[in-house]
C-alpha cells in the first residue's frame, strides 16, 4: 500500500508531465524537477520543488518564491477537550483545527484525501490589496509574492483533498484577482475553471479610490474535474412556466417540430406558409401545417431568432416537454413540468438571489459576539455557495482553511437546518493574537461563535447574547484539535510520536498492537523515525506488545 506521501508525490510528478505535454515547461526542466521530487524526503519538500515549475510558464506568470519554514518535528492533531463538545448523538462531529493551516492540511490528507466536496476560502489579501493606504491603514505585512507563495503550497494540498466532483471557491479583491486567477489556473488547470462570481459586498460604494466607488468583490471557482461537474443551482424551475422560443437579436435559424408534438389552443384547420413577423419578432412559417385534434399532424418548420437550438428542442421533446401555440401569428412556448434544476447566474447581490453584504456579516457576528473581528463574510453568501454545489449531496464535507470568524461553519449548519441536510464542516484557523483578541482569533472568536450558535450558550454556560434570544441552537458536535509537535528524535517512552499521536482523531480505529500503530504513523506522517530495532527499549516494548 502506498503512503499518503507516495501517492501525493506521484500526483505532483503527473502534474509536471501534464505541464510538459501542454508546452508549459521544457522537458529538460521537467525531468530535473521530477528527479528532485522523487528524492524529496517529505511532501513539503516535494511541493516546494514542484512550485519551481511555475517559473517557466510561457505566459510570463511568475513570482518570487517564499518557502515555508520547516522544523525537525512531527506535527499532529491533539484534541482540546475544554473547547470540544458533543450533543451525544453525533458520530461524525464537525471539526475546528487551531494552528497553521499548512500543517492542518497535511494532517487532513491522512483522513480526507479525495473526500472533500466543497472548499471555501477567504485568504488574507495582503498589504498590496490596499494600495497607498497600506502604510497607514493595514498592518498585515503579507506582500503579493508572499501571498502567492503561501497560497501555492496550500492550494496544492487542497487539490489533493478534493473529491472527483469537488469544488473550490476563493474570495479575492480586485487588486489581487488577476494574480490569484493565474495561480489557480496553474494549480487546478485552466480547463477546470468554472467561472468568476461577482459579489456585491457593500450596499453603498466606498470612495477610497480617486476615480470611482467600489461595491464588488470576486469569487473564483474551480472544479476538480470539469468532465465530472454538474450545474450549480439554488432554485428550480416554476411548475407550468412558459418559456418563449422567440428571442429577438439572436442568430436566425430554422426549427423542425415533428408531427403531433405541438399543442394548438386554436381551431383545427390548415395554416398556410407565411411571414408571421411582427415588430422586433421575426417568425416565418416555411410550410403548410395541418392541425387536427389540437395538434400538428405533419412536420412544422419555423424560421426565426430562437432562444433554443434544434438540439435543445429535440432533447426537450424526448423528455416529453410540452410545446404550445395559441394563435396566428405563431409564437411557440416551451412549458416545463417544473422542479427542474435551474442553473444559477454569476452575480450575487441584493437584486440577484437577495444576497447579503459585508454589513450583514458584521451585524450577524455582533449578535453572537462583541465586535472583535473585521469584515466577516455574511452567512448568506457562503450558504448560497454551499447550496449551489451540495443540493444533490446533502451529506457533503465542507472545508475552510482560512476560517476567520467561523462563518463557513455557521453557514453549513444553517443550510442543514433549511433542507434537513447532514453536511459536516472542517475549519482551520491560526490563533493569531490581535489587540482586540488577546487570546487569539481561534480562541476568542472562531470557537466561541461555533459554541454559541451550535448550543445556544457560551462555554461558561451563559446565554446573554442577542442571537440566543432570537434563534434556536443549530445543534451538532464539535471536535477542536490543536497542532502539536513532537521531535522526530524523541525516544523517551510515553513521549514519542508513537505514544502521543491518537489515531482515532484521524478516523482510524484504535490499533490493537503497537506494531500496527508504528507502521501506520510511519506511512502517514512526515519526518517520522524509520528505524527502531536498534533501540533496546523499543525492542522490549515490541516484544511485550506481542
Amino acid at each position: 500500500m502506498k503512503t499518503v506521501f507516495e501517492q501525493s508525490r506521484q500526483e505532483l510528478i503527473n502534474e509536471l508531465d501534464r505541464r510538459m505535454e501542454d508546452g508549459i515547461i521544457e522537458k529538460s526542466n521537467a525531468d530535473l524537477l521530477k528527479k528532485l521530487i522523487q528524492n524529496a524526503d517529505t511532501l513539503t519538500e516535494a511541493i516546494f520543488i514542484a512550485e519551481l515549475g511555475t517559473t517557466y510558464k510561457r505566459t510570463g506568470f511568475h513570482f518570487d518564491k517564499r518557502l515555508e519554514k520547516t522544523e525537525p518535528a512531527i506535527k499532529y492533531f491533539k484534541k482540546n477537550e475544554e473547547l470540544s463538545f458533543s450533543d451525544g448523538s453525533d458520530k461524525s462531529p464537525n471539526k475546528l483545527i487551531i494552528g497553521d493551516n499548512y500543517d492542518g492540511l497535511l494532517n487532513l490528507l491522512i483522513q480526507y484525501k479525495g473526500k472533500i466536496d466543497v472548499i471555501y476560502i477567504d485568504p488574507p489579501y495582503g498589504k498590496d490589496s490596499m494600495g497607498e493606504f497600506a502604510q497607514t491603514n493595514y498592518e498585515n505585512a503579507l506582500t503579493r509574492d508572499n501571498l502567492l507563495s503561501m497560497l501555492y503550497s496550500r492550494l496544492t494540498l487542497a487539490k489533493m483533498l478534493l473529491s472527483e466532483t469537488g469544488v473550490i471557491f476563493c474570495s479575492i479583491d480586485d487588486r489581487n484577482y488577476a494574480y490569484v486567477k493565474c495561480l489557480m489556473d496553474e494549480v487546478f488547470q485552466e480547463r477546470n475553471y468554472s467561472g468568476t462570481i461577482i459579489w456585491q459586498k457593500k450596499k453603498k460604494p466606498s470612495f477610497l479610490s480617486k476615480n470611482f466607488g467600489t461595491m464588488f468583490e470576486y469569487i473564483l471557482c474551480y472544479v476538480a474535474n470539469y468532465q465530472e461537474t454538474f450545474p450549480f443551482s439554488v432554485e428550480t424551475t416554476t411548475v407550468g412556466k412558459k418559456y418563449p422560443f422567440n428571442n429577438a437579436g439572436n442568430t436566425m435559424g430554422k426549427l423542425h417540430f415533428p408531427p403531433n408534438r405541438v399543442r394548438f389552443n386554436m381551431p383545427d384547420g390548415t395554416v398556410k406558409a407565411q411571414d408571421m413577423s411582427n415588430g422586433n419578432i421575426i417568425t416565418r412559417l416555411l410550410n403548410d401545417v395541418v392541425i387536427e385534434d389540437g395538434t400538428n399532424i405533419n412536420e412544422m418548420v419555423l424560421e426565426g431568432e430562437w432562444r433554443y437550438s434544434q438540439e435543445t428542442l429535440d432533447d426537450e421533446i424526448s423528455k416529453g416537454s410540452i410545446i404550445t401555440i395559441s394563435q396566428v401569428p405563431f409564437r411557440p412556448n416551451l412549458v416545463k413540468d417544473g422542479g427542474e434544476i435551474k442553473k444559477m447566474g454569476n452575480m450575487l447581490s441584493q437584486v440577484f438571489y437577495n444576497c447579503e453584504t459585508n454589513e450583514d456579516g458584521t451585524a450577524q457576528l455582533e449578535e453572537i459576539l462583541d465586535d472583535t473581528f473585521d469584515n466577516p463574510k455574511p452567512v448568506g453568501l457562503v450558504q448560497l455557495l454551499l447550496k449551489s454545489t451540495t443540493y444533490w449531496k446533502k451529506e457533503a464535507t465542507v472545508l475552510d482553511f482560512f476560517a476567520g470568524s467561523g462563518t463557513t461553519g455557521q453557514a453549513v449548519l444553517e443550510l442543514n437546518k433549511q433542507d434537513d441536510g447532514k453536511r459536516r464542516f472542517v475549519l482551520c484557523q491560526i490563533n493569531e493574537k490581535t489587540p482586540v483578541n488577546p487570546h487569539g482569533i481561534a480562541y476568542d472568536v472562531t470557537s466561541k461563535r461555533l459554541k454559541r450558535t451550535m448550543t445556544g450558550s457560551c462555554y461558561d454556560g451563559s446565554t446573554d447574547f442577542k442571537w440566543a434570544n432570537d434563534n434556536e441552537p443549530l445543534g451538532g458536535s464539535l471536535d477542536v484539535y490543536e497542532i502539536a509537535e513532537v521531535a522526530n528524535f524523541e525516544s523517551v517512552p510515553g513521549q514519542t510520536a508513537f505514544d502521543v499521536i491518537d489515531e482515532t482523531l484521524y478516523g482510524q480505529e484504535k490499533f490493537s498492537t503497537l506494531k500496527e500503530k508504528i507502521e501506520w504513523i510511519c506511512r502517514n506522517f512526515e519526518g517520522t523515525q524509520k528505524v527502531l530495532e536498534s533501540d533496546a527499549d523499543w525492542k522490549k516494548r515490541l516484544e511485550e506488545d506481542k
